[in-house]
Parts: structure tokens; sequence; C-alpha cells
């Protein structure tokens, strides 16, 4: 069963998803992350190109013939993924087809009250399907 990370009170969820993208990569696990929409994907794909200014994280869009060796996979669709690892939702609404991934991220704005009330629509709907759900306040953490 897919374990469910929700991580509460971001201030900029694209910064977020680039750390967790970065410390994946570091222990070798493999990313979708699932954005909204392709201009999305192509901001998340600079940040990941330029952040830090002395490395970069490695990732390629679904459906390009690098996505097999790619470690971390952009898409506003919904696939096919070459893997089944991690999946980071950057979107409003359950994705169809999480509950092939090992573990799902879910990361909900300190400030976007819409986004907060989405986020926990997709929580009940998780925890009333008994998976198991970790919760992460990053206001806590960073204070």
């Amino acid at each position: 069963m897919t374990s469910i990370d929700f991580y509460t009170q971001v201030a900029d969820k694209h910064e977020l998803a680039r750390r967790l993208c970065a410390k994946a990569l570091v222990n070798r696990a493999r990313v979708v992350l699932w954005l909204p929409d392709p201009a999305a994907c192509q901001r998340v794909s600079k940040l990941l190109w330029s952040t830090p200014a002395i490395s970069f994280v490695p990732h390629c869009m679904a459906g390009d013939k690098l996505a097999p060796a790619t470690p971390i996979i952009l898409d506003c669709d919904t696939g096919p993924y070459p893997h089944d690892e991690v999946l980071v939702n950057l979107r409003s609404e359950v994705p169809p087809f999480f509950s092939r991934f090992q573990r799902m991220i879910e990361i909900v704005s300190a400030a976007d009250d819409d986004d907060k009330q989405q986020a926990r629509a997709r929580f009940r709907h998780y925890r009333d399907r008994g998976y198991e759900i970790r919760t992460h306040d990053m206001a806590q953490a960073a204070g």
C-alpha cells in the first residue's frame, strides 16, 4: 500500500519539491513530479537546473527518450512512467494513478487557503481508504 506524506505550511511548494528531489537523488530514489500544467513543468525544470548554483538535479519530461534512465520525471499528464517509487503531487486533485507508487508526497501551501481546502479533501480521501498518512509541519520544522 502506498505510504503518504503531507508537508504542510510550506512557504514555497516548488522549492520544497526541488529539495525533496535533491534528497531523493542522494538516496538513489526515483521521483515523478506531477504538475498542473506545462508552464509549471517549465518553472520547476528551470529551478531543478539552476538551484543551487553549483549543481543541478537531473530530470526530464515524461515521454522523453531518456526518461527510463533519468531519476526525476516531470509531468502534467498521467504518464506512462518508467518507475513507481515516489510521486510528488503538486496538483489540486488526487492523482488517479497514485496507488501504483510506493510513496506519495503532498505539498500544501502556508498562504493559499484554496490549496489548504483542496489538500484537506485529498487527506480525507486517502484516510477514508485506509492509507497510512504522515504529516510534517514545515512551519514548526523551520522554527
